[in-house]
């Protein structure tokens, strides 16, 4: 199937440079519909849902070849392969920044930097590694989602969005949990919750921008301060916000970070 179609992308935009937008666990494209109109101008921006989400041609979800985040990041390089893109920026939410980290190790020419936002290479502690979960805790989460789906999601997305004092973004979120296919969504946890791709943090040399939140349960902030540590050219800026989702929580602060690493600001002569 052609790749356009299989991922549903939505190309926005009049500015030269590419800038790829890929969305987080149980989320899709609509999800950066804060962010994307202070880009447009100056950026052709791509949208895509991975496969499995959204409006994507859910038929093809193989759950051999989906067993790893390899598979989606091929489909991200079939994307940008399909439009003839290079040297793109690609702003890649959660288990998305991994995905686009590797297609950006696979194919480096084609990506000019990377914005992870709320990234994390492993969810579980390890020894002196703080992932913010134990194996027992991803384990029973992954239960939870095996025994009733939609009860799980319902109690999981407060969580994940923080900001309980705007329970909107937490119910946005759980629509949205609802709206994927519960086996698909169950196979697809898996496949993030269980991955450990810190061995590959220092096979990336694409610059990249990692953008932590203040107060995130599911990405520490130490996780974004070990990434900063094993990524070879790499920033770190952290958010004054709470949550997994500062794309939509705090939109202005994310948009003003991205900005900030894409067009820093001169270094004035004395």
């Amino acid at each position: 199937m052609d790749a356009l179609r299989r991922n549903n992308v939505t190309v926005l935009g009049t500015g030269s440079q590419a800038m790829v937008l890929v969305h987080g666990f149980g989320c899709d494209q609509r999800m950066w519909r804060l962010i994307t109109p202070a880009f447009e101008a100056c950026h052709r921006i791509v949208l895509l849902d991975l496969v499995g989400a959204g409006n994507s041609a859910l038929g093809v979800y193989d759950p051999v070849r989906y067993s790893s985040l390899q598979a989606h990041a091929e489909d991200v390089l079939d994307v940008l392969r399909a439009l003839n893109l290079h040297q793109v920026v690609l702003v890649g939410h959660s288990v998305s920044a991994i995905i686009g980290m590797l297609a950006a190790i696979r194919e480096p020419e084609r990506f000019a930097c990377l914005v992870l936002v709320a990234p994390s290479p492993s969810f579980i502690n390890d020894g002196d590694y703080i992932g913010g979960f134990e194996r027992e805790d991803i384990d029973e989460l992954l239960e939870a989602m095996d025994n009733n789906y939609l009860g799980w999601s319902g109690s999981i997305t407060p969580v994940i969005m923080g900001n309980p004092e705007r329970p909107e973004l937490a119910e946005e979120l759980n629509t949205s949990f609802c709206q994927t296919d519960p086996t698909i969504a169950r196979h697809f946890a898996r496949a993030t919750f269980l991955a450990d791709h810190r061995p590959d943090l220092p096979r990336l040399h694409t610059p990249a921008l990692i953008l932590q939140c203040a107060q995130d349960t599911l990405a520490p902030r130490q996780v974004g301060e070990y990434m900063h540590e094993h990524l070879p050219d790499s920033e770190l800026i952290v958010l004054d916000t709470s949550g997994h989702c500062p794309h939509l929580s705090a939109p202005q602060a994310t948009v003003a970070a991205i900005r900030q690493y894409l067009v820093p600001t001169p270094t004035l002569k004395l």
